[in-house]
């Protein structure tokens, strides 16, 4: 089948193994696939689950996913954008997929703003975007994303992969990560998140020069003013926005 829309196809077995394992276990119900493409990884999914919901933006591909697993009555091709579809119309259920690089950052938020019915994700990414949601404080891969997600889940890496187990090879090597999500979430979510962006707006910035146009010259009296956002904790981050919040009201 002719290759579009960038698509890199995982061919190796043993990685598929690998990363559906990490997302069903040995089972679970239901099964939400993020770009199937030829159904590789499909393939080593539908074993593990009793319901497995394959969202396909390629035309092509979603009717070649329906034509070879026509005999799989779990299957549900749907030919959609995943970031026009609701995807917690099919919750409870476990999310994963091989992304594409270019809405990585959409998908992972997309799947951010879910609720608890749906506790776990696997994707495979970009290696430098792994690098970034697992990074630690001080760290320049440290960032906006790596924060917002440990806000709402605990992440690990799954294993790295190499450019070698796509077909075509891409020009970056690959790795999954594991998502996990929090059993509390902070109530002030949207709140935080907005602050967050607000903090990392110009990551070579001090906190006071990116916090001062919103807060005002409070921000010059706290500890943290002199420091870049990207020296902060998951948990200086969330004080440091209710001390502000308990000014501003916000």
């Amino acid at each position: 089948m002719p290759r579009k829309l960038g698509q890199h196809f995982l061919v190796r077995d043993s990685i598929l193994e690998r990363l559906a394992s990490a997302a069903c276990r040995d089972h679970t119900p239901r099964v939400i696939e993020i770009g199937p493409g030829r159904g590789a990884l499909t393939r080593h999914l539908l074993p593990r689950t009793d319901e497995l919901h394959a969202i396909e933006l390629d035309a092509a591909l979603a009717q070649h996913l329906q034509s070879k697993f026509a005999a799989e009555p779990k299957l549900r091709v749907h030919h959609a954008d995943v970031l026009a579809t609701d995807l917690a119309q099919w919750g409870p259920a476990v999310v994963t997929g091989n992304l594409p690089y270019y809405i990585t950052s959409p998908i992972l938020e997309k799947f951010l703003a879910l609720d608890a019915r749906f506790p776990l994700a696997v994707f495979l990414m970009q290696r430098e975007v792994a690098d970034r949601l697992l990074a630690q404080p001080g760290t320049r891969a440290y960032g906006y994303l790596t924060v917002a997600s440990r806000l709402v889940c605990d992440a690990q890496l799954v294993l790295h992969v190499p450019a070698a187990a796509f077909a075509p090879p891409p020009k970056v090597d690959s790795a999954a990560v594991q998502f996990i999500r929090k059993p509390e979430i902070p109530p002030s979510l949207p709140h935080l998140l907005a602050f967050l962006r607000r903090c990392f707006a110009q990551k070579r910035k001090t906190l006071r020069n990116n916090l001062r146009p919103f807060y005002g010259p409070m921000v010059d009296a706290l500890p943290e003013a002199p420091l870049r956002a990207e020296q902060l904790t998951l948990y200086q981050f969330i004080a440091l926005h209710a001390k502000l919040a308990a000014h501003r009201n916000l």
